[in-house]
Parts: C-alpha cells; structure tokens; sequence
C-alpha cells in the first residue's frame, strides 16, 4: 500500500534492493519513467500503473544519451519538488520516486550532467562520454520521423530504458502514445532482447483545446502556443478526411502542412506510416499513423494521430 509521500532512492543498488523486496513479497511493481516536470499526461501513465500493480515506482531524469550536444539539455524544463508534490496527490500515491544523479558516471567523473549541484549541463555524448560507450540500437524503427532530424536520440532512448529497465526490475511499464515512435521502439527492444517486462501503451493526454502535453509546452509564448493549434486541429481534419474515403497519404499530408504553415508553424515532419513498422505508406490500406514534428519559434512539439479504417477486401 502506497503512502502519501513516496520513497526516494538515488541509489541504483538501493532501487534494486527495493524492487527485489517488494517481488520477494509476491507484489506486481509497476514503472513510469520520466524526465521529470511533471504534467497531467505524465500523471495519466502513474495512475494507469497503479491500477495495474500493487506498488508503482517513477523515475525522474534527464537523460543526456538522447541529447546531442547542440540540443536543448541545458534549458530542459525542472521542478524536482514540484514533481513529487503531483505524485503524492495523486489517488493511491506513489511508492518510489527513483532520482539518481548521473548514470553514465562509473566512478571516473563525479560531475552531474543534469545541472544539479551548480555543474554545468552537459550532453554524456560529448567529449569521452565519462566512459560509456554502450549503446542499444533498434535499427529499423529509430532512423525515420525524428530519428531523421535527431539520429542519436533513439540510441539514448533505448539505452537509458534499458539501464533503467535493469535497475528497477519492473514486471511492467507504461509509455504513452505522444511519443509513438519511441513507444514502438521500446516494445520492439522488449521483444527481441527477452525482457520480461509488459509494456502498456496509453493513449494522449490533451489539453482542453487539443494541444497535447508536453513539458517543452511552458517554452511557447501565448501567441506560440495559440498558433501551435494548428497540430490537432490539421491532424483532426486528416483523419475526417480520411474516414470520408481520402486514402491517398499525399493529399493528407499536404492539407496538414498547408495548414500547420499557414498558422506560421515550420515542418520537420508530417508523414503517414504503418502503426508497428513505422514504414511511410503511399495509401491507406490498415491501421496507420499521422506523425507530426513542427517548430513553433525555438520549440519543437511532435504529436500523432491514429487513423483505424475499415478498408473492404
């Protein structure tokens, strides 16, 4: 039974230790992990593991293996006490927060790549990486949609879930759609490198005009924000057009584009694929995905939307 104020563990062998405690008293342990600044979406996952588990651990970190060094680590959105007065309101609480400091340092740097304790932030990628050099790579799934504009970003994804899957030891995770190219990557490396943990997919969390939340959302200025908008609701007009006989992809995502440009938001992205192998699709035939990453000023916001047809033989 989870207490209103969780736990917090910094230490990696610690966390261990309490993961094998609570499975050594036969209980389900369930896991979110996070970067922390909290929002509802963030929450939404918490309370779907805890009606799912009988305890919940979060972890809360910044991971630099995702971040190239030109990239926005430094300037990464924070509010620690903040996070863990959101996770103790919530209904049945949670049990563990799991905040370590660095987990690319194995004893050869004591400095802090998140900026905690006055260090400067740094990317784990660059200069020796403080001794790491393994990395977990999804091939396939990690060179496409971002993985074009961010070609580390996956690697650091992968790896850091991997080292985090390791020391929590949960029988299950939850990741929401928001991010679906990383949703899909995580379950593929669940599958082929034999973990056995269940990974849950949950569904976006909006805010109540239909931009989804992000922590990058608090970066956007009001006319930014208002602009950035035109995500859903060019995403929303796709999919009617679509459930209204429009399958061929390249009409759609030119109606996007024009309108996310239009509203002055800049493109990285707007492409339809298939919803496991992420593959661009000419033609609506199966379930497919509307993937979008657009600039609005200096913040980048991704959002997706499915599109489930039923396509006569």
């Amino acid at each position: 039974m989870a207490t209103t104020t969780p736990k917090l563990i910094s230490d990696k062998n610690e966390m261990r230790n309490w993961s094998r405690s609570m499975r050594a008293q036969g209980k389900l342990i369930g896991f979110v992990p996070t970067m922390g600044f909290l929002h509802a979406g963030h929450l939404s996952l918490v309370s779907q593991a805890r009606s799912l588990c009988d305890v919940v651990a979060v972890s809360i970190y910044v991971n630099p293996g995702q971040f190239a060094p030109s990239e926005d680590l430094s300037t990464y959105p924070s509010d620690f006490q903040g996070d863990l007065r959101k996770l103790a309101a919530l209904p049945g609480g949670v049990d563990v927060v799991f905040h370590p400091h660095n987990l690319y340092d194995y004893g050869h740097n004591s400095g802090d790549v998140a900026g905690e304790g006055g260090g400067p932030a740094a990317s784990c990628v660059d200069g020796d990486g403080s001794g790491h050099e393994t990395w977990v790579r999804v091939e396939k799934l990690e060179v496409g949609l971002c993985g074009k504009s961010r070609p580390i970003f996956f690697r650091g994804v992968a790896t850091i879930v991997t080292k985090l899957f390791n020391i929590v030891e949960p029988d299950l995770a939850v990741f929401g759609k928001k991010d679906y190219q990383q949703l899909r990557v995580i379950q593929r490396m669940v599958r082929d490198l034999d973990f056995s943990i269940k990974v849950i997919d949950a569904e976006i969390t909006r805010e109540s005009d239909g931009l989804a939340m992000s922590s990058r959302n608090v970066h956007l200025s009001p006319e930014e924000r208002k602009k950035a908008l035109s995500i859903n609701k060019s995403l929303l007009k796709a999919k009617s057009a679509a459930e209204d006989g429009e399958v061929h992809c390249e009409k759609l995502s030119n109606l996007v584009i024009q309108c996310i440009a239009e509203a002055g938001g800049r493109i990285d992205y707007a492409e339809i694929v298939d919803q496991n192998n992420l593959e661009k699709v000419e033609q609506i035939k199966g379930p497919v995905v509307f993937c979008i990453a657009a600039w609005f000023g200096k913040v980048r916001l991704i959002d997706n939307m499915e599109i489930n047809l039923s396509i006569g033989v």
